[in-house]
């Protein structure tokens, strides 16, 4: 009798795992088809944007109102995850901020962003809506000015097929200062023994020439301390520091695009030495080779950086170095433009 009963038990307990595990597999494959449809729903690729914020995304290029002065500045507008919008902005001064909240409400934006180089206390709040295409809103600044701006959308400057070459220029002769004019009424920059020279800080100094697409071939040489840049097209900041050697390559130092491109490696050899750099610039793909070394390779540029003479990308634009930070020196600056 104990037998049967072993028997009958044996039985049921086969059964009941039998059950068990038809429906653990049934479970984790219901489990298993829903993680697919979540990964699915979290592909950007096939994500639905929502329609109040579909015509906000993208980089824009702005311009400010200070006064009667136009100041030029930058936003991207980002959407992360199901309808969060993030970003990036750039006012007339220093470098690319990270936006990480842009509220949208009945068609009008809004974020706050922390001041950089600025100082004071409190954050700048920027306020915008978008009109006939265009954005339209304010600055309101951590010293309390509000000041206007409008923006159109960036360009893509898709230059598809490799340029041809022309012919090199020498912007800067080894005499003087023809083909250039300072940013200010007092010009610091004067050439000794065929070197261009920024003593102090003071001007910034622009070609009368506007390029569009160029290779760019310049030798520096800085002090301890020194900071300064080439701004390529008058709106994109190559950075010239004398940067720490033992730092990771960053954003904000030697052969970087000013707050967007950091080098692949940190190549300065130092103060007081010369310097080469072999620029190209191909719609918004830029190749830097500093002292032989490629530290960055055909990267896009997203938009312009602080310091920038205006926000128009999509028109030519000046060299320009910069000479308000530090002293600095120049003994070659060679362009060949694309025809």
């Amino acid at each position: 009798m104990l037998k049967k009963y072993v028997g009958y038990g044996t039985l049921l307990c086969l059964l009941a795992a039998s059950v068990v595990s038809c429906t653990n597999s049934s479970t984790e494959g219901k489990d298993s088809k829903d993680q697919k449809v979540a990964e699915e729903v979290h592909n950007p690729a096939t994500q639905a944007i929502p329609e109040e914020s579909k015509e906000l995304l993208g980089r824009w290029d702005l311009t400010v109102d200070k006064e009667g002065k136009a100041a030029p500045s930058w936003i991207e507008i980002k959407l992360s995850g199901f309808n969060t919008l993030v970003g990036y902005y750039v006012g007339d001064s220093g470098s690319s901020r990270p936006i990480s909240h842009i509220k949208l409400s009945d068609g009008k934006f809004s974020f706050a962003i922390p001041p950089q180089w600025e100082g004071g206390e409190g954050d700048f709040v920027i306020e915008g809506a978008l009109e006939n295409g265009r954005l339209k809103g304010t600055v309101k600044t951590n010293k309390g000015n509000t000041f206007t701006y409008t923006g159109v959308k960036a360009p893509y400057l898709d230059n598809t097929k490799e340029p041809t070459w022309g012919t090199p220029i020498e912007l800067f002769n080894g005499k003087d200062l023809s083909g250039w004019k300072a940013s200010a009424a007092e010009n610091q920059w004067e050439v000794k023994d065929g070197i261009l020279t920024s003593p102090k800080a003071g001007a910034n100094v622009i070609t009368d020439q506007k390029f569009d697409d160029f290779t760019l071939t310049a030798e520096f040489r800085y002090p301890k301390e020194g900071n300064s840049g080439i701004y390529l097209r008058g709106r994109y900041e190559l950075q010239i520091e004398d940067s720490p050697k033992d730092r990771h390559p960053g954003t904000l130092y030697f052969g970087a695009i000013y707050g967007f491109l950091a080098p692949n490696e940190m190549v300065a050899k130092g103060p007081d030495v010369w310097h080469t750099y072999e620029i190209t610039l191909v719609g918004r793909l830029v190749t830097v080779v500093a002292d032989g070394k490629t530290i960055i390779s055909r990267q896009e540029i997203p938009g312009i950086t602080g310091g920038a003479l205006d926000s128009n990308e999509g028109e030519p634009g000046p060299i320009y170095l910069q000479g308000d930070h530090a002293p600095i020196e120049f003994r070659k600056l060679t362009i060949t433009p694309a025809k």
